[in-house]
């Protein structure tokens, strides 16, 4: 195994099982750590989930395609992406490249030329370290242990209100869209209604104002959303 002070997450996203466990292999045996999914939703989750450092991500993916899959992730963080295609057409680069990826590989390619690939992308683009605790006045969360906590109480909120919350945070004095929400925190492929997001707000509310009926926290923007003033 490959010496290594920092040991790197890589995520590939690949449906041919054969290919995906090669790579899988050689990157354990480098020193990096692979996790792998076999289609687009699964990478997504795993994406969000793990924060990988490098995504090493298919254009021909069953369910929803690599470039779709890519253009989502782009939106959502700032991971080097690198993409793997049969076709070489510079048409198909242009595309993938235009789509958010950072560097692109025509199958079928050699081990060396991937694995040199993959270390030109962790030196240009190196991930910022993500935060653990998001903090405003006395409204505390922990997103390592996914706890909340009011004046140092801690708070019962279920797992999408967790998610709702931090989301907000995060994005403190922007007006976030009720579509934005849905997507951020359920998910693309979440096809309930909009409603849902109100429903979450509310509960949340109740459990972070101090008068629930006139939010100072969290206010409502007519016709497009919420923000979360701190």
């Amino acid at each position: 195994m490959a010496e290594t002070t920092d040991q790197k997450i890589i995520l590939v996203v690949e449906d041919d099982q054969t290919l995906l466990q090669t790579l899988a292999y050689n990157l354990n045996k480098e020193g990096y750590i692979a996790i792998t999914a076999a289609d687009g939703p699964a990478g997504l989750e795993l994406a969000r989930a793990k924060l990988p450092d490098l995504i090493i991500l298919d254009v021909m993916l069953p369910e929803l395609d690599g470039l779709s899959v890519c253009r989502i992730l782009r939106r959502e963080m700032e991971v080097p992406i690198i993409m793997l295609t049969a076709r070489s057409s510079e048409v198909d680069k242009i595309i993938g490249l235009d789509s958010g990826a950072d560097d692109y590989i025509t199958k079928p390619f050699s081990l060396g030329e991937f694995l040199a690939r993959i270390r030109a992308a962790l030196r240009r683009q190196p991930k910022p370290a993500a935060p653990k605790i998001l903090q405003s006045d006395d409204l505390r969360l922990d997103l390592v242990s996914r706890k909340a906590f009011k004046a140092g109480q801690e708070l019962n909120l279920s797992y999408k209100e967790f998610d709702l919350l931090a989301e907000l945070m995060r994005n403190q004095g922007v007006v976030l869209s009720r579509d934005l929400l849905l997507t951020k925190v359920w998910g693309y492929d979440y096809y309930g209604e909009s409603r849902t997001v109100d429903v979450h707000i509310r509960w949340l509310r109740e459990k972070i104002e101090e008068k629930p009926s006139k939010p100072k926290r969290i206010t409502t923007i007519r016709s497009v959303g919420y923000r979360f003033e701190g």
